[in-house]
């Protein structure tokens, strides 16, 4: 004698046999979504940012300015940066004469690829051994048609701006 319990009729086993899956399942689609998050992220990171390029070479050099800033108080000796469109370099007072620093994170560096200083030639600007700067100066860097300041306050102060 057959029972009624649902499943347990040969017509309703018959159907479901027959019968695929009607779509996908939560984890599925979970799958597809994080799928293409990770490719979108990396299609993101590898788009070319030529601004943000320009803004961590303005931040490069606006800290390495600092350095030389601080070593002018720290060593009690003046200490002065020098740029022109293609780069950029410190000396320090010693022996009655302006030598390169002898510190190798103040060595004489070059703008990377593509980035140039507009609008000097040759700037120099020297810190005393109290930190202030012998005068102000803005170098303005441009690169594949973006822009970015860096200011040197009479005060010593630097700051980067676009």
């Amino acid at each position: 004698m057959p029972i009624s319990v649902p499943g347990n009729r040969p017509a309703a086993r018959r159907v479901r046999r027959g019968r695929g899956q009607d779509g996908f399942t939560l984890v599925e689609l979970m799958v597809v979504i994080a799928i293409i998050g990770v490719a979108s992220a990396a299609v993101v990171l590898a788009m070319p940012d030529p601004r943000g390029r320009l803004m961590d070479e303005a931040a490069r050099f606006a800290t390495r300015t600092r350095a030389a800033h601080d070593m002018a108080i720290v060593d009690n000796r003046p200490v002065s940066l020098w740029v022109t469109r293609d780069g950029y370099g410190f000396d320090e007072w010693r022996g009655g004469r302006w030598s390169p620093a002898a510190d190798t994170s103040l060595r004489v560096a070059t703008w990377k690829d593509g980035t140039r200083a507009t609008g000097l030639t040759r700037e120099r600007v020297t810190f005393d051994t109290t930190g202030l700067a012998d005068r102000p100066l803005v170098v303005s860097l441009t690169r594949e048609g973006t822009r970015a300041q860096v200011a040197i306050a009479a005060d010593g102060s630097v700051r980067v701006g676009g």
